[in-house]
């Protein structure tokens, strides 16, 4: 006797939801006996403890925000991590403190853009074993994107501006140095040219330009491909991987970074507004 497909439900209905006509429910897969090791896990590399400090928009001694890699649909999409490799459930009263603090400040660096009525945290954790925090802002007046498809509608709304992206970025980079660490967005440059400098990009340098699938949310959100998944399922044992390494430092090191990182440290644990920051309440 085959098996009454299960009805779709009810918040296919709902404003919010950014898909209409007719809709089924996928079939549920059996479940597997063990679950594929996340990155940072057995045998993984983890991104987060590889990557630099230059692909982060700011950086303190204990965690760094990142952005996407180009704009999306989102005025602000940011993720929050843990320099150490560490899951949620694994942080010490410090860190675990210290991320609290951390979430408050970074939400109100976001809400306090142009345009922004409020911001979404979330926390999935399905791809890394390493820490990390998505934090993403809803337009303001947009009212059709309140709520749990937020992500989704990320993927689907056009792209905002390069400029205006990088602006923001810079904005939330200083707001956040405010109490410590470093900013390393930069606003977008002015290019003085001539007006008869004004032209189109030649076919050449159109050609020299790698065309990018559009990021987004849902397509950094971190899920294990089936191909990899399957390769890794058979191997039960999902260890944490080896502590990331430390800070890297490089020539410009000086006494001056020291400072800003001493006072990294003593800001990331304090709750006060920035000196100097543009507020909007929403």
């Amino acid at each position: 006797m085959p098996d009454t497909p299960p009805s779709v439900p009810d918040f296919t209905q709902w404003p919010s939801f950014p898909f209409e006509g007719d809709l089924r429910v996928k079939p549920l897969d059996e479940p597997v006996p063990f679950e594929p090791p996340r990155r940072g896990e057995a045998d993984r590399e983890c991104t987060a403890c590889n990557a630099p400090d230059e692909a982060y928009i700011w950086v303190g001694e204990r965690w760094r925000v990142r952005a996407m890699d180009r704009p999306t649909g989102l005025p602000m999409v940011l993720i929050l991590e843990s320099r150490s490799h560490l899951d949620l459930g694994d942080l010490p009263n410090l860190l675990a403190a210290e991320l609290g603090v951390m979430t408050v400040r970074l939400e109100r660096a976001i809400r306090s853009l142009d345009g922004v009525a409020r911001v979404h945290v979330n926390r999935w954790g399905d791809g890394s074993a390493h820490l990390h925090l998505w934090f993403l802002a809803r337009p303001y007046g947009r009212l059709q994107l309140r709520g749990t498809f937020l992500s989704l509608w990320d993927s689907i709304l056009p792209p905002i501006s390069e400029d205006r992206w990088r602006e923001n970025l810079a904005m939330v980079a200083a707001w956040l140095a405010e109490f410590g660490g470093r900013p390393l967005a930069e606003p977008p440059r002015i290019q003085w040219q001539a007006p008869s400098s004004f032209s189109p990009a030649s076919a050449v340098d159109a050609a020299e330009e790698p065309e990018e699938e559009p990021a987004s949310v849902i397509e950094a959100a971190d899920e294990i491909p089936e191909s990899e998944a399957a390769q890794d399922v058979s191997d039960p044992s999902a260890g944490p991987s080896a502590d990331d390494p430390a800070p890297e430092g490089g020539p410009e090191a000086s006494e001056e970074q020291e400072e800003t990182e001493g006072a990294a440290t003593a800001g990331e644990a304090e709750g006060d507004e920035p000196r100097a920051a543009r507020t909007r309440e929403g």
